[in-house]
């Protein structure tokens, strides 16, 4: 599992649950699907089970997860995620979009050369 960076100066129960976050929004992980225990993921990244129990907790206040006590932790079944995940990337991408224009760019130039080099970086 390629959950944690090192060189990434987030904390890394924050690189868990973003991790976990991505795959639950990709659809990799489905609804009601149990997440590994928290004493065996901690195992298998090499951590604290706190920072894993930290990220867990993380996911189940916004909304991603939920436990059963003496079960687990589970994908919670939520259509809104997906809305908010795309709210807040047009969110994002509107600050940026002002911030190209503010520089004199033209947004729909950058934004097309990215996605070339993004669909490169694809096919690479």
């Amino acid at each position: 599992m390629d959950f944690i960076d090192y060189l990434d100066s987030r904390p890394i129960y924050e690189q868990i649950a973003s991790r976990y976050k991505q795959l639950i929004l990709t659809g990799v992980l489905s609804p009601n699907e149990k997440l590994p225990s928290v004493r065996k993921l901690a195992m298998e990244l090499s951590t604290n089970p706190n920072t894993v129990q930290k990220a867990y907790a993380m996911l189940e206040r916004e909304g991603y997860l939920y436990s059963v006590k003496g079960r687990g932790n589970f994908v919670r079944e939520n259509d809104t995620l997906i809305d908010q995940k795309k709210d807040e990337l047009k969110g994002k991408m509107k600050k940026l979009i002002k911030e190209i224009q503010d520089l004199g760019l033209d947004p729909q130039e950058l934004f097309t050369a990215a996605l070339e080099e993004a669909e490169e970086d694809d096919r690479d």
